[in-house]
């Protein structure tokens, strides 16, 4: 009879890297065209305008400009004179 335990395998030891979520650019900050604004999961952040939402729910811009954050939705407002200027309704 053996004295001494097994070494037997572990179903432990194991662990995900870090998936790095959330706001990256806060209001009143400058993004380029393509920056990611938020990481998420789901749709806690809707985009709203200049920004897209990419297919795992991260909000990006598509145009440089200052962030802005509305509520639930996350605005770009452009720099360049020849994007049409944003206005808010209501």
């Amino acid at each position: 009879m053996a004295h001494k335990k097994s070494g037997g395998s572990t179903n432990n030891g194991r662990d995900s890297n870090p998936q790095y979520r959330g706001i990256k650019l806060y209001s009143g900050e400058t993004a380029k065209a393509g920056s990611i604004i938020v990481r998420q999961c789901g749709t806690k952040f809707k985009a709203g305008y200049l920004v897209r939402r990419g297919n795992d729910d991260t909000l990006y811009a598509t145009e440089p400009g200052l962030v802005r954050f509305r509520g639930r939705f996350v605005d770009i407002v452009p720099s360049s004179p020849d994007v049409p200027q944003y206005t808010a309704v209501g």
